[in-house]
């Protein structure tokens, strides 16, 4: 369980990098964006089967599944309005 919540958890900032560079073309970077989010999510759901089987407190599992919320919530604003991100030609 540790392997897949380091693995998931480490994807979405790689992911994130990924997606950044991806910024020249909106469809895109939106699209590189989906993968982060997923991996987010996919690490809430280990918080919770590591809260349920006893390997990590109620307390600092809920902190850590705010702070994915946090993140997904950042994460689902930018693919709804990726323009602020977007590297415009000819600026």
């Amino acid at each position: 369980m540790t392997d897949q919540i380091r693995k998931s958890s480490r994807s979405v900032c790689t992911n994130i990098a990924e997606a950044w560079r991806k910024r020249r073309y909106e469809a895109a970077f939106v699209s590189k964006l989906n993968d982060p989010e997923a991996e987010a999510a996919e690490t809430q759901v280990w918080l919770e089967f590591a809260v349920k089987c006893g390997y990590l407190s109620r307390e600092i599992g809920k902190e850590l599944y705010e702070i994915y919320d946090r993140i997904l919530g950042k994460l689902v604003t930018m693919i709804n309005n990726p323009q602020p991100w977007l590297i415009v030609r000819g600026k």
